[in-house]
């Protein structure tokens, strides 16, 4: 059985509090965060899967590990403000981890979803990054595009959080699974905050066995489906995005989901 450790330590690295188990941990935590503060996840094992929560506000993610420490910085001030507001607030939170069971790994799902993921280097998965992220902000990084948040009729601050290129033709996204997976569907939701917003009429997929898929985008609000045979991967990109012949400069992208199994 994994054994786990789950911490809050301030920043000069005191301990706040801590829970130790064997398959889970759990955490009240019953006072307000201070900048600076990270939360600390030590596994007896790395590359398993874990149901981990945060923040209550969140909710859970089901998660690949491949380390045995994973930190999470609690965020403050624009870094906060993808999140709810109801994220990390308060003087009262409830965090957890625990083993994903097989019945939780194994079905057929949405293998992009995380409303954990954090912009920069992560040993946690699935895991969304790019190249460029219109001024660095927090509501345009990439992360945001696997965090479950659908509502695109705007942008900025949630829950209208995406991913946006800054107006480079160059942009590209990956999304890092962390281990294999088979997938068969992709999801895109852009973003329509139409008429500050334009749009894609096509992107390109990048796959990790060195194959690539055209797919050919549209002005909508609404989710846009490829489909394919079933392929075995790590990661994917999107890339090759051809922006319309539109006033605007502003194409961005609201949510990816890709739909798979385990390998």
């Amino acid at each position: 059985m994994v054994e786990f450790t789950l911490k809050i330590l301030r920043a000069d690295g005191s301990t706040v509090c801590a829970d130790h188990g064997q398959g889970q941990a759990a955490i009240v935590y019953s006072d307000a965060y201070r900048e600076g503060d990270v939360i600390v996840l030590e596994a007896s094992a790395a590359n398993v899967h874990l149901v981990f929560q945060v923040d209550d506000a969140l909710g859970s993610a089901l998660v690949y590990i491949t380390d045995k420490s994973v930190r999470f910085t609690v965020p403050f001030g624009e870094k906060r403000i993808c999140y709810s507001p109801k994220a990390f607030a308060g003087n009262k939170h409830y965090l957890y981890v625990r083993l994903a069971t097989k019945e939780e790994i194994a079905p057929y799902r949405n293998l992009a979803l995380n409303v954990m993921d954090q912009h920069g280097e992560t040993c946690v998965y699935p895991h969304a990054s790019a190249n460029v992220e219109t001024r660095g902000e927090s509501v345009f990084a990439a992360r945001n595009v696997i965090d479950g948040v659908t509502e695109n009729r705007s942008h900025g601050e949630w829950p209208y959080a995406s991913w946006g290129i800054n107006r480079d033709p160059n942009a590209c996204l990956k999304l890092d699974f962390g281990r294999e997976v088979k997938i068969d569907k992709i999801e895109l939701v852009t973003r329509a905050d139409f008429p500050h917003d334009s749009w894609w009429t096509q992107a390109t997929f990048t796959f990790s066995d060195a194959s690539t898929l055209d797919f050919a985008m549209e002005k909508s609000s609404g989710v846009q489906t490829c489909r394919f045979a079933p392929k075995t991967v790590r990661w994917l990109t999107i890339g090759n995005l051809v922006k319309a012949d539109d006033p605007s400069p502003f194409p961005a992208l609201t949510q990816l989901a890709v739909y798979g199994t385990e390998a």
